[in-house]
């Protein structure tokens, strides 16, 4: 059975706490599915070491990070490259076939550009190095027991999010949605579409987004077989999927619509996971949190969810690969 990778994150930062802990408490419940920590094995052991382990939990893929400049609870270059050769190196080991999945950390983007990787974010990131000449169509979804969301766009301003938007991009996000909510066991998902802007443009009072974009969009979708409905308006969307089953997802047009609900909800449960990727990867739905670091406890309840959840998909995708066994008459 190929391990999923474990990354440690900012190392600044909660990532080798939440990604240490939620390792040991997957040995402990007796998983079959083996992890690997993707990070500087003497940091790593250092760290175990100082929340009460007697060694790491999971084999280390041994990074040789410079881990004498790394201030914790601060942005820096250090850190922000430590967090790329983990990444780097775990995207690596599943184009080759040697492992199932990744379950990531959080980064620092701050500290990710100091050290001169452009990319906004973990998803833009892992688009371009699974295929530096032709990156993937990649969306961001968030689960949690409650709700089910896709991000139409994702990290940039509101003001580019207006230039970007298009029907044909939201159609696609739209396939990739379904897509995923049949991966985790919707057969027939319905999918709910916000609105852009406020009460989905009240009839193009508010904007035309919503009639030009958003409502073409809904109707191509319809056609190709996808329970699709919208514009919605944004706020009260969220509540129909959660309190009363109305949709089975629901994609928002921009971060902060689609991560204020699935946030307020908590974040100990909250799963990440990057769609349209040649690999499985879920994550953390939080931060760094440079504010608790060396203070309190990190709660990695997150990161064991966004293990399981990959571990879920993986086994579906070993499952359908495997042979088909005949029965002779």
């Amino acid at each position: 059975m190929k391990p999923l990778v474990l990354t440690s994150g900012d190392p600044a930062g909660i990532g080798p706490e939440v990604a240490l802990k939620a390792a040991h408490t997957w040995l402990k419940e007796g998983h079959a599915r083996p992890l690997l920590l993707a990070g500087n094995r003497a940091w790593m052991t250092h760290k175990a070491r100082t929340l009460g382990m007697s060694d790491l939990p999971v084999e280390c893929l041994d990074l040789h990070w410079p881990t004498d400049n790394i201030p914790l609870a601060r942005i820096s270059a250090a850190a922000g490259q430590a967090a790329f050769e983990s990444i780097r190196s775990a995207v690596a080991l599943c184009m080759r076939g040697l492992a199932a999945g990744i379950v990531t950390a959080p980064i620092h983007k701050e500290a990710l550009a100091m050290s001169g990787h452009p990319w906004p974010g973990h998803t833009e990131m892992l688009a371009e190095l699974a295929n530096p000449a032709s990156p993937p169509a990649v969306r961001m979804m968030l689960v949690n027991p409650d709700l089910r969301v896709v991000l139409h766009t994702v990290h940039m301003s509101l003001r580019d999010v207006l230039e970007s938007l298009d029907t044909k991009g939201l159609v696609s996000t739209l396939i990739l949605a379904k897509q995923a909510c049949q991966m985790l066991g919707v057969a027939e998902p319905r999918i709910a579409v916000a609105g852009l802007n406020p009460h989905a443009g009240e009839g193009g009072l508010f904007g035309r987004e919503d009639i030009d974009i958003i409502t073409p969009a809904v109707a191509q979708a319809r056609t190709l077989g996808i329970d699709a409905s919208g514009p919605w308006p944004g706020d009260t969307v969220f509540m129909r999927a959660r309190q009363h089953r109305d949709f089975d997802a629901v994609i928002a047009q921009y971060h902060d619509q689609g991560l204020i609900p699935i946030k307020y909800l908590g974040i100990d449960q909250g799963v990440n996971l990057t769609l349209g990727l040649p690999f499985i990867r879920t994550s953390v739905d939080h931060g760094t949190a440079f504010d608790i670091v060396g203070r309190q406890p990190a709660n990695a309840g997150s990161m064991l969810s966004a293990i399981a959840l990959a571990d879920q998909l993986a086994r579906q995708s070993e499952q359908a690969a495997a042979p088909k066994r005949t029965t002779l008459h």
